[in-house]
């Protein structure tokens, strides 16, 4: 069906809202069970797509294919427990489903008219199981603004977009309104960029539109690359349309026909939904030329990167879509007013898009009274690290650190202690426990030294260690430097040398004066983003955490006990057994022993990979400094616990 007009929308939404509304927990009389399988990326890499096709095959083999619908879904959130399914009616949430529980599923469930209790979420605080997504508690604080349709329709299904009000808003733009006054509601609802800095959307949408030369673009950055970050990817793999019709009302907005959206080939699901999203969404009318009988004209398509950090700084970005190397180029000029080919071009990331047409549906009223007064809307996260409930968040702009990490996401494992969250991926900072009660938003992070980025949150506990944390993120900041510039290919390489030396106790306590001076020169003086925010996890790390320094520098010692360089294993005598299960475990053959003798660890040959501790069944195996570490200087001492600078004991 070709789509010209809102009543051919509303002709689609009619004949799929009833299946989108049993699914939101409405009594519908459909006569229809539907069961929903996530078949996000985490989901998928648990076997979920092979629990939907069991499914489909036991459904077919008893008969209840006609009067049973399995649907394919995105990301509900919830990635610590999948793969999800979801059944309907009665909203029964079942976690950790593999294949071989479809059978007794189908048998107890759709057959025999019982919940399955033992696939149900289990609270390990209460002992209780929970039927219902409403009941868990990991949803109970979120509030789904941009992730409203992932978990609810079949991204590979363009009428279910639709029967959620999807293109409605792009109608309305292309059929009663100017360009003016849309821009207009983007820039009252205060909806700032999701990527970064936080740059409000509306005002970039207006610079472009006011550059009178053609052609324009619209580019959408999907080329997330912060470890630990998997926002963007699982809107595009649950609601690749929504990004479709903000970046077409984008071009009608700006003047544009043409718009690219350049994804990481590393994205094979994203790929494989935006493409099929995509000619959807051209067969229907909704791309392409005459949008709704109109003279508007505006098509898509995908440019692929390769996995290069640096192209998510928009100028490398537009140099890899043109088919040249990733680099940043110095500005202005603003890819507004030079961008692809040297004409005007409009960039915003995925999760920017998807808020854009919420705020034309609801209303830029709306929108503006969701957040805090300089952050508006929700921000989507991604959790991981030491945390229970690692997966996919979205709650309003100002919930506090604690809400996210101890409500959200469950506390911190093992009864450890939360020591600090990394925000803003490579390009942020670490903040530590005593901002658990900051309100998030833009300016809030920046106060304490990091930054929203794209909103990837590592949380860490006791056992990590910040200054070995700095390196780690240095290292891939260092490894992913394009090099065009001096300060950032040079200066992190050396402040990346300065932290190698301190992680391996030949630190000296002028080499945290160096480390400070020299990460304020490259943030100075760095080309582009990139670089002007590598030297953050140092400095934050600095300010909040320098007696981790300053013990890994003066007493040789690796607080948490994570620098390998600073740790001895050796065999308590008194608690071997010598059942040489270490021995077995090490790789590097350093472990002797013989029968009823203790064993030995060979400290020349040890590479400190920890094996032998996680293999001994009597925690007989010590972890201490070296002795030739701590005869360089320093007060000697084993390792007592994290944080821990008072209990030391000789070795």
């Amino acid at each position: 069906m070709i789509i010209k007009s809102i009543e051919d929308l509303k002709e689609v939404k009619e004949k799929y809202e009833p299946l989108i509304k049993q699914r939101l927990g409405h009594r519908n009389g459909l006569g229809l069970t539907q069961i929903l399988v996530c078949s996000g990326t985490a989901c998928h890499s648990s076997e979920s797509r092979e629990v939907r096709l069991e499914l489909e095959q036991e459904l077919a083999r008893r008969g209840l294919e006609e009067q049973t619908r399995v649907v394919k879904t995105g990301c509900f959130g919830f990635c610590e427990y999948g793969p999800i399914v979801m059944v309907h009616p009665g909203e029964i949430f079942y976690c950790q489903v593999r294949p071989g529980d479809v059978r007794e599923l189908v048998e107890k469930h759709l057959i025999g008219g019982q919940v399955l209790e033992r696939l149900l979420y289990h609270n390990d605080s209460t002992g209780k199981r929970t039927q219902t997504i409403e009941d868990i508690h990991f949803f109970q604080a979120q509030r789904r603004i941009v992730l409203r349709n992932c978990g609810v329709i079949n991204p590979e299904e363009i009428g279910e977009y639709i029967a959620r009000d999807g293109y409605f808003a792009l109608a309305d733009v292309v059929l009663h309104k100017n360009r003016e006054e849309v821009i207009e509601m983007i820039k009252k609802s205060g909806l700032r960029g999701r990527g970064g800095a936080g740059f409000p959307t509306g005002r970039k949408w207006e610079l472009t539109a006011a550059q009178d030369i053609r052609p324009k673009y619209v580019v959408c950055n999907a080329d997330e690359g912060d470890p630990g970050a998997f926002m963007d990817r699982s809107i595009l793999e649950g609601d690749p349309h929504s990004v479709l019709e903000a970046m077409t009302v984008a071009g009608y907005c700006i003047g544009a026909n043409q718009g690219f959206i350049y994804v990481r080939a590393e994205y094979p699901i994203a790929v494989e939904r935006l493409e099929l999203a995509i000619e959807q969404a051209r067969e229907a009318g909704l791309l392409g030329k005459g949008l709704f009988g109109t003279d508007f004209d505006f098509d898509l398509s995908l440019r692929f990167g390769a996995g290069a950090f640096v192209c998510g700084e928009e100028t490398a970005l537009l140099h890899s879509v043109m088919g040249q190397r990733g680099e940043p180029r110095p500005r202005p000029p603003y890819p507004a007013q030079e961008g692809l080919w040297g004409k005007p071009t409009l960039i915003n990331n995925v999760e920017t898009f998807a808020n854009i047409t919420v705020v034309l549906r609801e209303g830029w009223e709306w929108y503006q009274g969701q957040g805090t007064s300089t952050s508006k809307g929700s921000k989507v996260f991604s959790l991981a690290g030491k945390i229970y409930n690692t997966g996919l968040i979205e709650v309003p702009m100002g919930t506090t650190l604690r809400t996210i990490i101890f409500d959200i996401g469950g506390g911190i494992p093992g009864n450890r202690q939360f020591k600090a969250v990394q925000t803003g991926g490579p390009s942020g900072g670490c903040i530590p426990a005593k901002y658990l009660d900051l309100p998030i938003d833009y300016e809030s992070l920046k106060e304490t030294g990091s930054m929203m980025g794209s909103g990837g949150m590592i949380v860490m506990d006791e056992g990590d260690c910040m200054v070995d944390i700095a390196r780690f993120y240095l290292e891939f900041s260092q490894d992913e430097s394009c090099g065009r510039c001096t300060p950032c290919r040079v200066g992190t390489k050396r402040l990346l040398e300065i932290l190698i030396r301190i992680t391996e106790g030949q630190g000296e306590m002028e080499d945290l004066e160096m480390l400070e001076e020299l990460s304020y020169d490259i943030r100075d003086a760095s080309l582009c983003g990139l670089g002007q925010t590598a030297p953050n996890p140092v400095l934050s790390t600095l300010r909040y955490f320098r007696n981790e320094y300053v013990t890994h520098v003066r007493d040789k010692r690796c607080p948490a006990g994570v620098c390998k360089a600073l740790l001895h294993y050796t065999v308590d005598e008194e608690k071997c057994i010598a059942c040489g299960l270490c021995a077995k475990a090490c790789a590097a053959q350093a472990i002797t022993g013989a029968p009823k003798q203790p064993y030995r660890i060979d400290p020349e040959k040890c590479t400190r990979c920890a094996a032998c501790v996680a293999k001994c069944p009597r925690q007989a195996i010590q972890k201490g400094i070296r002795k030739d570490v701590a005869d360089l200087g320093g007060e000697a001492g084993i390792y007592a616990g994290a944080g821990d600078t008072e209990n030391r004991a000789t070795l």
